[in-house]
């Protein structure tokens, strides 16, 4: 090496080093002789910020005001840099301790014994892995102050940071296919807008907030901006409307957060503050939210319960909780089914890890789970991974990868039914303030391009170039279920109903699911997981039930269905088409998947003594119109023979086949076939 490259660098490593030691600006008199009313100004900052910032807990949020105007005096103070980088370490906005850190380790490295440990923090949560690395490696065990561990390091806990940075070197150099979008104003403000959760048509969406709800909003002494609020909006084509505050009764004066909704969106899950932590729900009554209650003790504990999800039918919860009974470690998930009896169900080691679990999330297709982890190969903090329950055992956890992970905890990922789309939290740059609402758009693999040997373009030169021909489209990959939706109404008035929906699975006869469309808007929304033979029965007091029938193989894939349903009122002439009966082709027999069908008018009748009925076959126009009539017949007179060998008077019933005479729509199409193949009922007397 020539002798003044040499001498350069000896001159720029000495510099900076003594340089670093001797640059770090003390609260002095010495040093602010010519600004004795800034300097006390600036001690009584530094003097209010130590309070919050050594309080247990410690008010970082608080300390970090106070912190700051003194940097406005005295930027080149070491110390204050140090706690300034870990009060951001400690907020929603943690990237923007870099800057502090970096500064104080210029001005003075000896400044703190965490500092090597806080700058790895910074550099790791920035995503500048190799950095973050070195100073992990020269950062040593920080023992716990202030009374507590939860701010020990330990040698265990920097070799884990380690192999976080090492995850997100590798999952950097594969980057998802997915745009990420911000959701925008209408629901993102500038402060930090969180926890979202959406129907599973996207319909509506509610979030947390920090926002001021208005003018008499208070300030969060411990956190960033104000206290927790839920707020909503609704989907209006492409748009969101402007996000509004839902008040009381589920907005109090404390912390209220969004955890969960059910995927029709009549349900809502509510973090409520109190007992350490518990969850709450609120149901959706017309257009208000119910005042949120306790789930109960099966579910709620003396300990955090922090998130939770409902499984599509709603008989279950997936839930997290940091009990230690039970437990693996940190926060775990677990299992419970809503209205029975047995306790809770840890999910196990496959999901769960000795660090911590949060931000749990069924999709409507029954088996597919999102959730966050501090464990597995997490880039750190929390990642979101995701997980499938198939063959009775969850597969393995897969990160979902940049850039929709980042080195900061990302939570609260759910997903529109599709799972085409999905919705989180992130604070990145270029974001309306803290943390922001964002969409993801998955992509699907990269379409890889095909090389065609007989489109060689020689065009006077002495290699061919091969022209690059797009291989076909690539499906993105979409969850099999089938959303039913609509409008329930009164057939004669076409006002909305509130009406029971019940989700039977026709093979085993099993009820599977029990919902309520809105009580003012008449709107529902099921989701159907497919493999399975549907029966939907719609029923209300005073009106006839109205049946249909999904019979969704488990290749099917995803898929809405919108279906306005009128319900017709018991009374003389009203007809009703019995979907859930089932003859095999061509002949009279009932078929078992017609048991619940055939139980439900039964009922209707017992219920309704001077009920009589008239059983009507039809057929499509396949075959000789006499075979229709006797198949019609026949199939009308085996409904009848199944009601009178369950109780019903044969006096009450009359069988009559119409044969291919009165279809409902033309014959021209499968479709339209097999709608006109259809049994129904009509009442002659009540």
């Amino acid at each position: 090496m020539p002798s003044f490259i040499r001498l350069l660098l000896t001159l720029l490593l000495s510099g900076t080093v003594l340089g670093a030691s001797a640059q770090s600006v003390a609260f002095t008199k010495d040093n602010f002789a010519g600004n004795k009313e800034g300097l006390k100004a600036a001690q009584r900052a530094l003097k209010d910020g130590d309070e919050a910032y050594l309080a247990d807990p410690p008010r970082y949020g608080t300390a970090l005001t106070s912190y700051l105007e003194a940097h406005k005096f005295n930027p080149d103070n070491a110390a204050l840099n140090v706690k300034i980088g870990d009060c951001y370490l400690n907020s929603l906005t943690k990237t923007q301790a870099l800057p502090y850190l970096q500064k104080a380790a210029r001005l003075d490295p000896t400044a703190d014994t965490r500092l090597h440990y806080l700058l790895a923090r910074a550099y790791h949560l920035n995503g500048k892995w190799a950095e973050a690395i070195r100073e992990y490696q020269e950062a040593k065990p920080v023992a716990g102050t202030k009374g507590s561990d939860d701010l020990a390091v330990t040698s265990n806990d920097l070799a884990r940071h380690i192999r976080e940075c090492k995850n997100g070197e590798q999952l950097m150099k594969n980057p998802v296919r997915a745009f990420i979008d911000n959701v925008g104003p209408e629901i993102n403000s500038p402060y930090s807008d969180y926890g979202p959760v959406v129907s599973a048509d996207e319909s509506v969406i509610l979030i947390t907030s920090r926002r001021p709800a208005d003018a008499k909003a208070k300030k969060d002494p411990d956190g960033d901006g104000y206290f927790e609020d839920i707020y909503q909006a609704t989907r209006k084509g492409k748009a969101w409307t402007p996000a509004k505050n839902l008040g009381s009764p589920v907005n109090t004066d404390g912390h209220d957060a969004t955890v969960g909704l059910a995927p029709d969106g009549q349900r809502m899950l509510v973090y409520v503050e109190n007992n350490g932590g518990d969850l709450n729900e609120s149901n959706l009554k017309g257009n208000s939210w119910s005042k949120p209650l306790n789930l109960g003790s099966r579910i709620n504990t003396r300990f955090h319960e922090s998130s939770a999800t409902y499984s599509p039918d709603g008989r279950f919860l997936y839930f997290v909780s940091d009990k230690p009974e039970g437990g693996r470690g940190g926060r775990d998930i677990y299992k419970v089914e809503i209205e029975g009896r047995g306790p809770a169900q840890n999910l196990g080691p496959q999901i769960n890890t000795p660090y911590g679990e949060e931000g749990v999330f069924m999709m409507p297709d029954g088996k597919t789970m999102y959730f966050s982890s501090e464990g597995h190969n997490s880039m750190g903090g929390y990642d979101i991974f995701k997980a499938v329950f198939e063959d009775g055992k969850w597969s393995e956890p897969e990160n979902l990868g940049w850039p929709i992970n980042t080195p900061d905890d990302d939570v609260f990922f759910v997903t529109s039914a599709s799972g085409r789309y999905g919705y989180y939290s992130s604070d990145r740059p270029g974001g309306l303030g803290g943390k922001d609402i964002y969409r993801v758009t998955f992509l699907g693999p990269e379409k890889q391009p095909l090389l065609s040997q007989e489109d060689q373009l020689l065009a006077s030169r002495l290699q061919p170039v091969k022209q690059s021909v797009l291989a076909p489209a690539v499906e993105v990959a979409v969850a099999k279920v089938t959303i039913l939706k609509g409008t329930i109404t009164d057939n004669n008035t076409k006002q909305p109903i509130e009406a029971g929906i019940d989700v039977i699975d026709n093979v085993t006869g099993q009820s599977i699911a029990t919902f309520r469309s809105n009580a003012t808007s008449g709107k529902y929304l099921v989701s159907l997981p497919s493999g399975t033979n549907y029966g939907i029965v719609v029923r209300q007091d005073g009106y006839l039930f109205h049946s249909e029938n999904f019979d969704l193989p488990t290749t099917a894939a995803y898929a809405e269905v919108v279906k306005d349903i009128p319900l017709k009122k018991l009374e003389v002439g009203a007809t009703v088409v019995l979907r859930n009966i089932f003859f095999d082709t061509g002949k009279a027999t009932l078929r078992p998947e017609s048991t619940s069908e055939l139980e439900r008018l039964q009922k209707l009748m017992a219920e309704n003594p001077a009920l009589k009925l008239e059983m009507d076959g039809h057929t499509d126009n396949v075959g000789k119109p006499a075979m229709n009539q006797d198949l019609s017949q026949r199939r009308a007179q085996a409904v009848v023979t199944y009601l009178t060998q369950h109780g019903i008077g044969a006096d009450r019933l009359s069988a009559v086949g119409y044969g291919d005479t009165k279809p409902v729509v033309p014959n021209t199409s499968k479709a339209g076939r097999q709608l006109n193949r259809r049994t129904e009922f009509k009442v002659v007397a009540k």
